[in-house]
């Protein structure tokens, strides 16, 4: 008899990852439960309800304890209850699921779920919809749908892929826009995959599991149709009592597969069961009654206590054994069972790796015989199912992964994982075309998984995808974070000519030419330049066309609240001329200030024409005659610093020139108080000039009723 396990058989990542954790919380918590089953297993069940997990269905027994969401997931309604009742959660759903969940709730459109209507996972993942939301699971089901033009379509987990196609292509029938989400587990796929192929080949396929498991079910059925002796059972004292009395013959292979939801020892019991059929398959010559009683008599207690001490193994199974002896080419280890296992060396995850008697090693089943009675074991194959494992879970999860590029080849690059090699092709390097690849070569690349062969392990990955989405997480997190108001700081990236593009962590933000000073400039290079850090103000947001405005100028005072300050009156600066007229000329301070030198304050000697003695762009020393921030206005005087001025200090530079002390009560507190005082000084002025109107109009009275008198 040949007897060959199915590698995928067993729980899969979401319901192994389900039981440790429900396992953690009863460690800590003590007693706890779960709704519903934390799996499809009776026998499992059972063991943990007599452990104190407790399987319920009724929420209203649940208050003040602690719960399990098993891997299926749970509606948003029950969860929100429990909590109410003050439970504490343990949230075990599987990520496969959960994705189900966030389509779902993000969905725009009315949500299409293809799977079993009754299925828990099924029932939990429709309540998490915000708008309407339809199971479908036949032509009928969707024949009643009612009519719309666009819909999210999503996938039970467990869905065979076939069906999910036949359901698509009915759907867009009679739905113009569908946004389709492939949610299948691909553990599933690969299970019910290999269950298949070996069912072609093997003469007699016994399928492990529940009853009420859907994934189960479907492994049978798939298998049934391709064996016509295939049996569905959920222990191994079921297929004793179904196969008592049946013949199997010597040369018949037995295929074994389990459902997602079988635990191991179950699985371990089953191989166990047939293997020791095989020992009796092949009858030996019959001993006379009397020397079988005699045989049997002396090695009854013997068999018996000798069976008790071996454990039964299969290969892929990982077991811990105990090294009895090191040669030059392998290490042989003790791992319980009736032949000794050998690791040859280039299976060690380290072959110059010193190995002593006594160690403890863990090590994989590569082979149960290796034709010479001994087991074939490997420590390579556990790490690298240790990483490839890693690997499904960020692949199942939608999580990058990080590898090192190692060759460039034709039509892309290999990267590396801790031995996996991933393909990366050329156009999924970058959002742009990159000829040259060996520059990736020995770096670390964060990359996105978009295709998978089990079977083959091969792995394609995109980087480009991978930026593409942190790209996108990055600008979510930067509009969440953003507020009108606040400062930001970010790193000057572009400059144009009308402002300036600032990097704030994801996205850009534009400067105005208008926004990054208070005075005029010709040119917004002319203040920052690209690779500049700034501090700036977010002036406004657009998130409908992804805009944002940001000041540089605003977080500087404008320069008339420091005027005074600046350029106290009697004081020496210089500036430049920047216009001319018929009046005088216009000196630019600095940006944002211009001072008048009034015709008459020029020259010494009387000047007809500004432009005789002064040009635009000429640097002049000027003296302050007379600052008033209210009406933005200064005037200056060249004619005066030149009196000041002799031979002495004509050449001294401006910093080293003395400044007049400033009277505290000259410096207004706040530019407020400045315009309060240039707004009672004009109406003073205001008032004075009214009055001398009234008496001039008054006089003009008087003088005309003279006029009419005479």
């Amino acid at each position: 008899m040949k007897i060959t396990v199915s590698a995928k058989a067993g729980f899969c990542f979401g319901v192994r990852r389900s039981c440790e954790l429900t396992q953690q919380a009863h460690q800590t918590y003590g007693r706890i439960y779960t709704l519903g089953p934390i799996i499809h297993n009776p026998q499992l069940v059972s063991r943990l309800e007599a452990e104190g997990i407790i399987p319920v269905e009724d929420l209203s027994s649940l208050r003040d304890c602690v719960v399990v969401l098993r891997s299926h997931g749970e509606s948003p309604d029950r969860i929100e209850r429990l909590a109410g009742a003050g439970c504490r959660i343990v949230d075990t759903t599987c990520p496969c699921v959960k994705r189900i969940h966030t389509i779902a709730k993000e969905a725009a459109v009315p949500f299409i779920l293809i799977g079993e209507k009754n299925h828990p996972e099924v029932t939990a993942s429709i309540d998490w919809a915000n708008g309407p939301a339809f199971v479908v699971d036949s032509e009928e089901d969707i024949s009643q749908l009612p009519e719309m033009e666009e819909a999210a379509v999503a996938a039970q987990t467990t869905c065979v892929r076939t069906h999910f196609e036949e359901m698509v292509s009915l759907l867009r029938q009679r739905i113009p826009r569908m946004e389709l989400y492939d949610t299948i587990c691909a553990s599933t796929q690969q299970r019910l995959a290999e269950a298949e192929a070996l069912a072609d080949v093997s003469d007699r396929m016994i399928v492990v599991g529940g009853k009420n498991s859907s994934n189960t079910k479907k492994l049978f059925q798939a298998c049934a149709q391709r064996c016509a002796n295939t049996l569905h059972v959920e222990t191994a004292q079921e297929l004793g009592e179904i196969l008592k009395g049946v013949s199997i013959g010597e040369n018949e292979s037995i295929g074994i597969t389990a459902g997602a939801s079988t635990p191991d020892e179950i699985i371990e019991e089953v191989v166990t069961l047939m293997s020791e059929m095989d020992k009796n398959i092949i009858p030996q010559t019959e001993p006379v009654e009397e020397e079988k009683q005699e045989a049997e008599g002396a090695d009854s207690n013997f068999l018996t206590e000798f069976e008790k001490t071996v454990k039964s193994i299969r290969p892929g199974q990982t077991v811990v054994g105990t090294v009895v002896q090191v040669t030059e080419d392998e290490v042989c280890v003790n791992i319980g069972y009736k032949a000794d296992g050998l690791v040859p060396r280039d299976q060690l995850i380290d072959p110059k790796e010193t190995y002593n008697v006594g160690d403890e090693i863990e090590v994989e089943i590569v082979k149960v015989n290796d034709g010479e009675g001994n087991v074939l074991l490997s420590q390579k194959n556990i790490v690298a199912r240790k990483v490839w494992d890693d690997i499904m879970a960020k692949y199942e999860n939608g999580e990058f992964i990080k590898a090192v590029g190692s060759a460039v080849v034709k039509g892309g690059l290999i990267a590396n994982l801790d031995g996996v090699r991933i393909f990366v092709p050329a156009s999924q390097i970058a959002e742009r075309y990159i000829e040259k690849l060996d520059q990736f070569i020995g770096k670390e690349l964060t990359l996105k998984i978009i295709e998978v062969d089990k079977s083959k392990k091969r792995l394609v990955a995109s980087r480009k995808q991978a930026m593409i989405e942190e790209n996108k997480r990055l600008k979510e997190a930067v509009w969440e974070r953003l507020k009108v108001g606040e400062v930001v700081h970010g790193i000057v990236r572009r400059i144009t000519v009308f402002g300036a593009f600032v990097d704030l962590g994801g996205v850009d933000g534009l400067i105005h030419i208008t926004d990054l000073s208070w005075g005029h400039i010709d040119h917004p290079s002319s203040v920052v330049k690209p690779g500049d850090e700034v501090d700036v103000l977010v002036l406004n947001l657009d998130p409908e066309r992804e805009r944002i405005s940001l000041g540089l100028k605003q977080l500087k005072p404008k320069p008339w609240e420091t005027a005074q300050v600046n350029y106290p009156t009697g004081s020496i600066v210089e500036g430049k001329v920047v216009r001319t007229t018929t009046f005088g000329a216009f000196v630019d301070l600095e940006p944002g200030l211009d001072g008048l030198v009034h015709i008459s304050q020029i020259s010494k000697e009387r000047i007809a024409k500004v432009e005789d003695v002064l040009s635009v762009g000429q640097i002049v020393r000027v003296r302050v005659l007379d600052v008033n921030p209210g009406s933005k206005r200064i005037s200056l005087s060249i004619k005066e610093a030149a009196d000041m001025l002799d031979d002495d200090n004509m050449d001294m530079p401006m910093d080293e020139f003395p400044m007049p002390e400033i009277e505290e009560e000259q410096i207004p507190e706040t530019v407020e108080e400045t315009a309060e005082e240039a707004v009672e000084e004009a109406a003073g002025e205001a008032v004075e000039a009214a009055e001398e109107v009234v008496e001039a109009v008054e006089e003009a009275a008087d003088a005309a009723e003279e006029t009419a008198e005479e």
